[in-house]
């Protein structure tokens, strides 16, 4: 065995979750968890891995971050070239998980990814910082290069022509995914690992049926 991790464990305390006093929205729970992650601290609170699969189910998982939350779903903004980006093309199914250790919370999200409008993608991409524009226009994401001073050399390149300007215009092959969820689970870690779960499945009607899982 190359690691002796078998005896790490923690035990969670941190809080409860109840079914019958969960926001009938998902979206709003989420939204609520999302403001207790910010104020108590945690890391980085709109970070998500991202899962992708191919046509044929084979999976991919990343760390992407949160960009946006609107009624519709879950925004988040990438190189379409990309190998999620390419896998969203084959197969819009989707999930994403949130993990925030200082509160024991965990949320995991299943549904259907569609690309957000080119003018939302284009105003997020301006405001971002101009370096990161930069980056976005030097990197072909996901693509194998033999050496960083390749990268490095299209970045010099990039800030030289765009030295007058404040923004650049956005990449074609660069922009923003709206998650559709059709599933969303909240879970807070309990003591004795028998956590409480909570899970939300769309009814194809605009609403929603609340569940409680087994840990």
């Amino acid at each position: 065995m190359l690691l002796e991790i078998h005896h790490l464990r923690q035990d969670y305390t941190a809080g409860t979750l109840d079914a019958q006093t969960v926001d009938p929205d998902p979206l709003r729970q989420f939204e609520a968890w999302f403001k207790d992650a910010l104020q108590a601290g945690e890391p980085e609170p709109n970070a998500m891995t991202l899962a992708t699969a191919t046509l044929d189910g084979k999976p991919s998982a990343r760390i992407v971050l949160l960009k946006g939350l609107d009624p519709g779903g879950f925004v988040f903004y990438t190189n379409y070239d990309s190998r999620k980006g390419r896998e969203l093309e084959a197969n819009a199914h989707a999930a994403l998980v949130f993990m925030w250790m200082t509160m024991q919370r965990q949320v995991r999200v299943e549904g259907i990814v569609e690309k957000v409008l080119p003018e939302v993608s284009t105003q997020y991409f301006q405001s971002r910082p101009k370096d990161s524009q930069i980056g976005a226009w030097a990197s072909t994401q996901s693509a194998v290069i033999s050496d960083r001073s390749i990268l490095e050399a299209k970045v010099a390149a990039l800030e030289t022509q765009y030295a007058e300007s404040d923004y650049l215009p956005r990449p074609e092959q660069w922009g923003g995914y709206l998650l559709r969820p059709t599933c969303i689970e909240f879970w807070q870690g309990r003591s004795s690992r028998l956590h409480d779960r909570v899970q939300y499945l769309s009814d194809n009607a605009g609403g929603w049926v609340i569940q409680r899982l087994a840990p």
